[in-house]
């Protein structure tokens, strides 16, 4: 398990332009090591740019990102070693498949660590298992796999690396909800395996909901709100003003109580709900 913290850390595009636009602004967080945090926010908040600073896909104008309290860009030649121990999957992941076959696809991470094949091996069916992949597609043209199943070969390609922090770009976007929920449920498979640190930006506020720890919400380049699931979703109107809202159960189940229905506050998700229904059902 690794921490991962920004320290005032400040990015502008165009820095020194009359085009220059502030993507993050002296931001300040920690993510707990072997927690599922979620990173949420409008679009231009610096979501995008946050996970491409975190492997060093793109370097802080001033502040730093921290791995286990170390400096990422102390040692710029070892930079390598950095994205082995934090691995960045994309938007659409599936658009960067390239080898003949999902396996050589899958093991090709593995291969640049200097694995052994016998390694190498244990970790693509490893990987393939934890995305729900069957074995029968590894030795497959990856370009004859159907959309989601080209989403979860990408995803495994950078599980089988076992990076101690796996950082994913919106990787349940544009999946029906059983693609979406079978990648999300891969992914936390994939954590309580290996223990490592997930970050998750998304969009949907009830994948957030269903599938994270910790919340953090960035609005104008920076921090907004940070903390539990529970503790982020409370401040329903806070939410709204920078353009989110808290999942839709929520919103109903605001509506029963205040139609009389004895149910708690806090339920953030369908299967809270049913639990908490099922005894004025019965």
């Amino acid at each position: 398990m690794a921490t991962v913290a920004l320290d005032h850390v400040t990015y502008i595009y165009g820095a020194g332009t009359p085009y220059e636009i502030k993507a993050l602004d002296d931001v300040s967080l920690t993510v707990k090591s072997g927690t599922i945090t979620g990173i949420i926010g409008h679009t231009g908040s610096g979501k995008s740019t946050m996970v491409q600073l975190l492997n060093g896909l793109e370097k802080p104008l001033s502040g730093k990102i921290l791995l286990d309290g170390e400096d990422i860009w102390a040692k710029p030649k070892e930079m390598q070693k950095i994205r082995f121990r934090v691995g960045l999957v994309m938007q659409y992941p599936e658009y960067q498949l390239f080898e003949e076959t999902v396996r050589a696809d899958i093991a090709f991470g593995p291969k640049n660590m200097g694995l052994s094949d016998e390694e190498i091996e244990a970790r693509v069916k490893d990987a393939a298992a934890f995305v729900g992949l069957d074995e029968t597609l590894l030795n497959v043209s990856p370009f004859d796999l159907s959309g989601g199943q080209k989403r979860r070969a990408a995803i495994a390609g950078v599980m089988a690396m076992r990076p101690e922090v796996l950082v994913l770009d919106e990787p349940a976007a544009g999946l029906d909800p059983r693609g979406r929920d079978g990648i999300l449920a891969g992914i936390r498979n994939y954590a309580a395996a290996t223990g490592s640190t997930v970050i998750v930006v998304s969009h949907s506020m009830e994948d957030m909901a269903a599938f994270c720890d910790e919340i953090i919400v960035l609005a104008h380049a920076k921090v907004f709100l940070s903390g539990t699931r529970d503790e982020v979703f409370s401040h329903a109107d806070a939410l709204s003003s920078v353009g989110l809202d808290v999942p839709q159960i929520t919103h109903l189940m605001s509506a029963l109580r205040r139609r009389g229905l004895d149910v708690p506050e806090g339920i953030y998700t369908v299967e809270a709900a049913k639990e908490a229904l099922r005894p004025l059902l019965e």
